[in-house]
């Protein structure tokens, strides 16, 4: 990443692995990008990816319940680490939430993820069980998409829903996903007037039933703003000096310092360098680093930057330590030693995981 002039002084110190450098990858750290947002940062690095695949209509009494992401993932998502689902209410209303958990009323232009891919249950009443057909997701790859699905018996629909499914990255690092609830609810009638949910929901279903080019990009792409649309709102609702990451981007002393870390990821900081760039003590950032996201703020860089690692050797051809010296190595040792640490495989072996040939 390209360096900008700072008043801070530079004192290179021989014995530090992490060198600062200007990142010159296509599609690396520097590429272009909100500056200083880690939420666009880790969003852009975790292959977020999704689509629309059921167009449900249903009519009173009914239910359909879903097994937990894992074990469809290699159906819906092929090739993600991990699936998340998502159902928008188009028309009508229903019930929703986690098998075995109170569900939660939905009404039309709501919005329910499950971000850690748990079974859960909709239905046109509270309380209802389902049962679950694996054979029906296995069929999914053969089939046009969107599915038209039918729940309940013949009659006038009480319930229109989009189910949309979303993959992601988790390894070496994806701070997003843990720091979700277990469900995530969009209400649409406390958003109001701005509420721009339910629109994005109708279009995304007008273009899973179009055949016309580049639809299944468009497709991606709102999926991808839904499930975005509704982590900014629930970032914005966490009440102050809320522990997680979302809650630590929200402080205005460990937000800084997370920006900063992801804006200037090759940089040689220091604890003391980043507390001065934040306007706090070395102590006051630590401590409140540690207690907003568990760890010191030098090993949150380091995953940071293994995670900007494992996304270059996925996705260009570049030499391991070409890899390196992007996210800050000029030792490319000492950079499979961190790799290594924090993946668990060395960088070579993740590539050829991957299905990409070594560098």
């Amino acid at each position: 990443m390209t360096e900008r002039p700072s008043s801070l002084p530079q004192r290179p110190d021989p014995r530090s692995t992490p060198a600062a450098r200007p990142a010159t990858l296509p599609g690396g750290p520097s590429a272009p990008g909100p500056e200083g947002d880690p939420l666009s940062d880790v969003l852009r690095t975790v292959r977020l990816t999704g689509a629309v695949f059921f167009d449900v209509r249903a009519s009173d009494p009914w239910v359909a319940e879903a097994p937990p992401a894992r074990a469809i993932a290699r159906h819906v998502r092929p090739g993600a680490q991990h699936v998340l689902e998502f159902h928008g209410i188009v028309a009508g209303a229903c019930w929703g939430g986690l098998v075995g958990e109170p569900p939660i009323r939905l009404e039309a232009g709501d919005v329910i993820v499950f971000p850690h891919g748990d079974a859960h249950v909709l239905s046109s009443a509270p309380g209802m069980q389902g049962s679950v057909d694996l054979g029906f997701y296995e069929r999914l790859p053969q089939m046009r998409l969107p599915v038209l699905v039918q729940e309940g018996p013949p009659g006038p629909p009480s319930a229109h829903v989009v189910c949309g499914f979303l993959g992601c990255d988790l390894r070496p690092f994806h701070p997003l996903i843990a720091a979700l609830p277990r469900v995530l609810h969009h209400r649409a009638r406390d958003a109001g007037d701005a509420d721009w949910t339910a629109a994005l929901l109708r279009q995304a279903l007008v273009e899973s039933q179009s055949e016309r080019a580049g639809s299944g990009s468009v497709l991606t792409k709102l999926s991808e703003l839904v499930f975005v649309g509704l982590v900014r709102r629930h970032m914005e609702t966490l009440p102050p000096g809320a522990s997680g990451w979302l809650g630590a981007l929200r402080d205005p002393v460990v937000g800084r310092a997370l920006a900063l870390l992801h804006e200037r990821p090759a940089h040689r900081w220091s604890l003391d360098q980043l507390a001065r760039a934040v306007a706090a003590s070395r102590s006051v950032l630590a401590e409140r680093f540690r207690a907003g996201l568990g760890i010191p703020p030098m090993h949150y860089l380091t995953r940071w930057r293994m995670q900007l690692a494992a996304d270059l050797l996925e996705r260009t051809p570049a030499g391991i330590g070409a890899v390196a010296a992007e996210v800050g190595y000029h030792s490319e040792a000492a950079f499979h030693r961190a790799f290594r640490k924090i993946v668990g495989v060395p960088p070579g072996t993740w590539r050829r995981r991957r299905g990409i040939g070594t560098g």
